[in-house]
């Protein structure tokens, strides 16, 4: 049943049928061109809404959030992460926040899985190569790349998706797996050595893959742990640009410090440095780790999952706050 009276903004284009859901349930006002919001539009938003459903990329922070005659009561954000949402002051104000965890646990381990295959097998140099002409003939000793039978995958942040990035790894690839993880993970259904700090996992694994959230004071993956990777190593990041220090991370792989990177996400999104974009021993893709139609639906869903428990005053699927 319609809810003529509850107010939603939804920040970004959403896939058909979760638009078509919201506008039966809902006062909606949808962003049908998918062109980002400003903040002012936003900070207006405010006093208009009862409930905004933002992406991973709108910056909901303090300021918005203590807009004079603040009427919203959730944010429903649509990714895994809400580091872009100062839950803090979300707290204070008594604004619900919730998220879209495991929904994209498969396809973000896929992209993780993809990322460490293109890298260590120099796909874009070889693709590149080809695109513009400059394959001339078969070679059995230009560009080689790294096979990654028998060698270790070290994982930092053994959550859903670190542990699908494990499997896949271990049972597809053939690889060995170490990991750090804060907290101590037991009961896993595969093969896997945890280690009691990232310098250890960095100075042992071949290649390395990051699964954490971003969003704290400084980034949990810096200059000095990136240090410890050997000269051959790969590095992997599907989680948060801002987890890894992207210009200590810049100068390891300019260098020659270490042999390549894949990467999904970066510190300033949609922005990626030039000297990042003209490596021809890094993978580059735009966030795409969620990116299946099949993924997006059900990561619309559970936040409309979220907005109708909270207006019904049940238990929210997945509340943060």
């Amino acid at each position: 049943m319609k809810n003529s009276q509850t107010r939603v903004l939804v920040t970004r284009k959403l896939p058909e049928p979760v638009e078509a859901r919201l506008r039966a349930s809902y006062k909606v006002s949808l962003n049908l061109d998918d062109k980002a919001m400003s903040k002012s539009q936003l900070l207006m938003a405010m006093s208009e809404y009862d409930a905004l459903v933002p992406t991973v990329s709108d910056q909901i922070d303090s300021s918005i959030l203590q807009a004079p005659d603040c009427r919203l009561r959730i944010i429903a954000n649509i990714g895994v992460g809400y580091n872009n949402i100062d839950i803090d002051t979300a707290r204070v104000k008594g604004i619900a926040v919730t998220n879209t965890p495991d929904v994209l646990t498969d396809a973000t381990a896929d992209i993780a899985l993809l990322l460490i295959l293109a890298s260590t097998r120099r796909a874009y140099a070889a693709e590149l190569k080809l695109r513009e002409n400059r394959w001339n003939d078969f070679s059995l000793t230009e560009g080689l790349g790294c096979s990654v039978q028998g060698k270790t995958l070290g994982i930092i942040g053994m959550g859903r998706i670190g542990q699908a990035t494990a499997r896949r790894a271990i049972f597809g690839l053939g690889m060995k797996v170490i990991f750090y993880n804060r907290s101590i993970v037991a009961n896993l259904d595969f093969a896997a050595e945890q280690f009691s700090s990232i310098d250890e996992v960095m100075a042992e694994a071949d290649v390395v893959s990051i699964h954490v959230p971003g969003g704290g004071p400084s980034p949990l993956i810096n200059a000095s742990h990136l240090a410890k990777l050997k000269p051959s190593a790969y590095f992997i990041n599907t989680a948060r640009g801002n987890c890894v220090d992207q210009a200590a991370l810049i100068e390891v792989l300019t260098t020659g410090r270490i042999a390549g990177a894949g990467l999904d996400v970066y510190a300033n999104e949609p922005q990626v440095p030039e000297k990042l974009r003209l490596l021809d021993n890094v993978s580059l893709f735009p966030h795409i780790g969620s990116a299946t139609m099949e993924v997006r639906t059900a990561m619309g869903m559970l936040a409309i999952d979220n907005l109708d428990a909270f207006f019904l005053g049940k238990t929210l699927p997945s509340r943060v706050i």
